[in-house]
């Protein structure tokens, strides 16, 4: 009988010792905390984020009153610091973008004068009519500062190389204005390099026919390593393949495609073609997917010439005139883009999203971010403003990337190349 009371002892101990653990852990046996939406993750994920969206074009009247970035702006105006603000996108590439016309003195000085105009509204806002609330960035060092300060940030990058003619050196001085990626070509070919998209009107030859390069001429050449010497990103987006594949080999640090999309999911000459692809990331360079309708899907001929021959009515033919137009001509325009999207619907969030996953299964998840095309025709369903960044957070999220694999995507790895450029840079 004793040796059964001590059973029964040893029984009744055990039994306490396992409610006094069950009790210790009794918060796992009470009910779970609810389960987060996307969008409620994705908030948190852009608290921790350096978010930078690598391309928004800009008309020279930036900061006039056509144009104030510190108000919260009305169509044509998809990026202003409050909706930045509100949408988390803490930096933004501001691009200095001149068109490509018949080559030759006239043709050079205006490209110049175009360049010049938008550097100077660049720094306007940055220096002088909002230094408070946002801060130029020159370095990645800058970027993270500025954002541990809690400002928006800009940064400048170069599209088209025209603007620098036949002259590399001009590179020094728009460096020294606050340019870090220099954009070699746009439509139509240039004195540096073929373009992806060779314009007839201008007696380009096709690239098919080894464009007029076939890919990067000797002064192409030479602005890239005069880039590289700066300490100054090299993007190859609207550049052709040929020109693409050369100037990943020129390089001496890896280059970007500041706003691209997968040509295996679109065909489009814009896009990049896997081999493209790989050689940036070989090279340790960076794909920015773009947030374009036609280059993330078929766009038909029908929406197109209806968008032009809406446009044309309206006498709304370039960026400047967009801005430019009166309310009621801005207000008949946007009723019939609208009239336009109903009939043949806008690209989502939901296929920019197969864009980067394409890109981030075919070359790995260092080496994929993100692009709006703000302002110089990008925006779709989902993302059509600053303000609605987050949505393409969301829908990252539901495709289960981590926020690790976020915080790279939106501009982490675009930190690693610019830091890897100013590394390559040679004194002066």
């Amino acid at each position: 009988m004793r040796m059964n009371g001590v059973r029964y002892g040893i029984a009744a101990v055990a039994a306490l010792v396992l409610l006094a653990a069950l009790w210790t852990l009794r918060p796992s046996f009470g009910p779970s905390e609810p389960e987060r939406s996307p969008e409620e993750i994705a908030a948190s994920i852009h608290k921790k984020a350096i978010v930078i969206d690598t391309h928004v074009d800009i008309p020279s009247f930036l900061g006039s009153g056509k144009y104030d970035p510190g108000l919260r702006g009305s169509f044509p105006i998809q990026v202003d610091l409050p909706r930045m603000r509100e949408g988390g996108l803490d930096a933004v590439f501001f691009i200095v973008y001149v068109s490509q016309t018949e080559r030759g003195a006239a043709g050079y000085a205006q490209a110049a004068s175009e360049a010049l105009a938008k550097f100077a509204a660049i720094r306007r806002m940055t220096d002088i009519q909002y230094k408070d609330e946002v801060g130029l960035a020159l370095t990645a060092a800058d970027v993270r500062k500025l954002h541990e300060e809690g400002k928006r940030i800009a940064l400048i990058g170069i599209e088209n190389g025209y603007s620098i003619a036949k002259e590399p050196a001009l590179l020094d001085f728009y460096y020294d204005l606050g340019a870090r990626y220099f954009g070699l070509v746009h439509n139509g070919h240039n004195d540096l390099a073929d373009s992806a998209q060779p314009r007839e009107k201008l007696g380009d030859r096709p690239n098919e026919e080894d464009g007029e390069h076939g890919g990067l001429s000797a002064l192409g050449r030479e602005a890239i390593g005069r880039a590289n010497d700066l300490g100054m990103m090299v993007d190859v987006s609207h550049s052709s393949r040929a020109a693409t594949l050369a100037a990943v080999e020129v390089s001496r640090s890896p280059v970007i495609a500041s706003h691209s999309a997968a040509a295996a999911l679109r065909d489009h000459p814009r896009n990049l073609s896997d081999k493209e692809m790989k050689a940036i990331a070989a090279k340790g360079g960076v794909v920015q997917i773009v947030a374009f309708d036609e280059y993330l899907h078929p766009v038909p001929e029908e929406k197109k010439a209806a968008r032009r021959e809406l446009a044309g009515s309206l006498g709304l033919t370039s960026l400047d005139a967009v801005f430019g137009a009166d309310e009621e001509t801005k207000a008949k325009f946007i009723e019939g883009l609208a009239e336009i999207d109903a009939k043949w619907p806008r690209a989502s969030v939901a296929l920019l999203a197969d864009h980067i996953g394409y890109a981030v299964k075919l070359i790995g998840i260092d080496h994929v971010g993100i692009a709006s095309d703000f302002q110089g025709g990008g925006g779709i369903e989902g993302w059509s403003h600053a303000g609605e960044t987050p949505n393409v957070t969301a829908e990252l999220v539901r495709r289960g990337y981590s926020q690790e694999e976020i915080v790279k995507i939106w501009g982490g790895n675009l930190l690693r190349v610019m830091e890897a450029a100013e590394r390559a840079r040679q004194p002066r």
